[in-house]
């Protein structure tokens, strides 16, 4: 209940009754891409877009590194 009172947006109460039991079990089932990041990685990303920037910029320095290694392997 701590958070409730922590955000101004959250109801103390929501009615469900209208709600659809299992609406994305099917698509749950297929897999997710949720990632829970630790509380100390976060406090550097604040959003989605920043964490997807961040691990854009990291995939092509892989990218790069890969290139590196295999142009050192076929001069060998």
């Amino acid at each position: 209940m701590k958070r409730i009172q922590e955000d101004p947006d959250m109801l103390e109460e929501y009615d469900f009754s209208q709600g659809i039991k299992g609406k994305y079990a099917k698509k749950y089932d297929e897999g997710t891409n949720i990632v829970v990041i630790d509380p100390d990685v976060a406090e550097y990303f604040p959003d989605h877009d920043s964490v997807n920037k961040a691990l854009r910029s990291l995939t092509e320095i892989i990218k790069e590194q890969k290139k590196v290694f295999n142009k050192s392997l076929k001069i060998k």
